[in-house]
């Protein structure tokens, strides 16, 4: 009896002491949970669906939306100035590259003309003619360096500017070049219709950015507009290191004119020149009776390179060339390109102004032949009739496509009938 109640007392406080480790256990689990939402909701867990709450966390993200778009602008500004250093780095660089070029150039002037020295027998004595080229620069127009690798031959290649106004002279040009065997040329597309029109018939094209200034201007500029834009054009090509035989396409080919040039000089040029006088320079007097013993004045003529057919070296001075020619053409619009262009070449130093340092050659007449030289006297001789020039130029004729086509019946279908329905000069007499 007495064993029983002791084991029901031992019973009782077990079951005593479970409840209170449960209840122990229970605020010890309330306490924990109450610091969790304590931490995660310091404002109060029921402040989490209330209107201040959620306009604080609106606020929190106008501010990170405001100081969003201030990093934007920021980022924004610093690329901006990061272009404009990067610019003025490409400037620099350019000047640099321009320093060490003449640097270069002068230094090659004095490796070849060595250590000073006396002057030899008559005769023997040569100054330097032929100007060291510059040092190719790819960076200047990637895009048509890639082409130039592709299309030039030793680095030179014939390059013609052209728009759809000219389509069908362009056509006979092209087609001329191909039947004589060339293939380092280079059609410099003005306008998009060209561009098709040159790849629809295999013809190496290369056409300017649409945002080009320059390229506005030969979609709607008239032929002497176009005409200028070569002197912009064909610095990039120099600056590539390439020469460039630039020629209008009012031209037919009849052999391969890279066989007749001599690379001796920054410029070598065709002339308006029909014979040896005009075209090589000749000493013409000048009469002013009233001077009496002294009227008799010698000067020195010749007639101007025609800009649109000539061979021109990536050297300093071409360069400069380009840049004169450019510069004052932009300055005055109503000046004729070949006329700015002959004056640049040839105009010596004076006071107030400083002449161009290139070397000039003038091209054979007859090989190099101008429509005027053509119809004026070639076709009238029975022996020169015979000769195959390289190229005829129909720069003196404004019906150039109908000539164009007589001069291709001529020299390659054989008609020696072909060129005499046409007059020597512009008026037609059938």
């Amino acid at each position: 009896m007495i064993g029983g109640r002791r084991e029901g007392g031992l019973m009782r406080k077990a079951s005593q002491s479970v409840v209170k480790s449960r209840i122990l256990i229970a605020v010890a689990i309330g306490i924990s949970i109450g610091c969790l939402f304590a931490f995660l909701y310091p404002h109060g867990f029921l402040s989490f669906y209330s209107p201040a709450f959620h306009s604080q966390v609106l606020s929190s993200k106008c501010e990170s939306s405001h100081r969003l778009n201030e990093l934007k602008a920021e980022y924004a500004a610093e690329l901006e100035k990061n272009e404009e250093l990067r610019q003025q780095v490409k400037e620099l660089t350019e000047k640099v590259r321009l320093a060490e070029q003449k640097k270069d150039h002068a230094q090659k002037q004095i490796e070849a003309l060595g250590k000073w020295r006396k002057a030899g027998p008559s005769g023997t004595v040569k100054g330097l003619r032929t100007n060291p080229t510059v040092i190719p620069d790819e960076s200047v127009n990637p895009r048509l360096a890639v082409i130039l690798e592709a299309v030039a031959v030793g680095r030179e290649l014939i390059v013609a500017l052209a728009n759809w106004k000219v389509k069908e002279s362009l056509e006979i040009w092209f087609t001329n070049i191909k039947r004589v065997g060339i293939t380092n040329y280079l059609v410099v597309a003005l306008d998009d219709k060209i561009t098709e029109f040159c790849k629809s018939n295999n013809v190496p094209v290369f056409t300017r950015d649409a945002n080009d200034g320059i390229a506005s201007i030969g979609r709607t500029g008239n032929n002497h507009a176009v005409s200028g834009l070569k002197f912009h054009i064909l610095r990039e090509f120099l600056q590539l290191g390439y020469s460039v035989l630039l020629s209008d396409i009012d031209i037919v080919y009849l052999q391969n004119p890279f066989d007749y040039l001599y690379r001796d000089s920054d410029v070598e040029s065709m002339t308006d020149g029909h014979d040896n006088m005009t075209a090589y320079g000749f000493d013409d007097v000048f009469d002013e009776p009233a001077m009496g013993w002294a009227r008799y004045a010698h000067t020195m003529r010749i007639w101007v390179f025609n800009s649109g057919f000539f061979y021109i070296r990536p050297t300093i001075p071409s360069i400069e060339l380009l840049d004169r020619v450019a510069g004052r053409l932009a300055k005055e619009p109503k000046s004729w390109d070949q006329a700015v262009f002959n004056e640049e070449l040839f105009f010596p130093s004076h006071l107030g102004y400083e002449g161009l340092h290139a070397a000039r050659r003038t091209m054979d007449f007859y090989l190099f032949m101008n429509s005027k030289v053509l119809f004026k006297t070639v076709r009238k001789d029975d022996r020169l009739s015979k000769l195959k020039p390289v190229i005829v130029h129909v720069n003196y004729h404004p019906n150039k496509l109908q000539r164009m086509k007589a001069v291709m019946e001529f020299y390659v279908d054989g008609n020696r009938d072909a060129l005499k329905p046409f007059p020597d000069g512009s008026e037609w007499e059938w």
